[in-house]
């Protein structure tokens, strides 16, 4: 069976995730972690922004970011999941990988 190239997380899951745990990197270094251009990861982040998802503070010339984890999912049949499920989803996997 060849791959088709799809992922069950979207970019967007992802570039959330990588925030959430990685508050005050660089637009570029969350790129580089999840495979995209700097690009894409700018539009993304103004997308998770307008939607409240994150918010984005000034600190010198960085930006810093938070996480709303208390949001609902945006598909309409997981809106009773907030984020901070999928964060720990997503973080869980994490830990398995690095287990023994």
């Amino acid at each position: 069976m060849r791959p088709t190239g799809w992922t069950f997380i979207t970019n967007h899951g992802l570039v959330l995730s990588y925030i959430y745990h990685n508050p005050d990197h660089t637009a570029r270094e969350i790129s580089n972690h999840v495979g995209i251009t700097e690009r894409t990861t700018h539009k993304i982040i103004s997308d998770l922004e307008e939607a409240g998802y994150i918010q984005r503070h000034k600190s010198g010339r960085r930006n810093l970011y938070s996480v709303d984890p208390e949001l609902p999912l945006r598909h309409h049949t997981k809106k009773d999941v907030n984020v901070a499920a999928l964060l720990e989803a997503l973080t869980a996997e994490d830990i398995v990988e690095t287990l023994p």
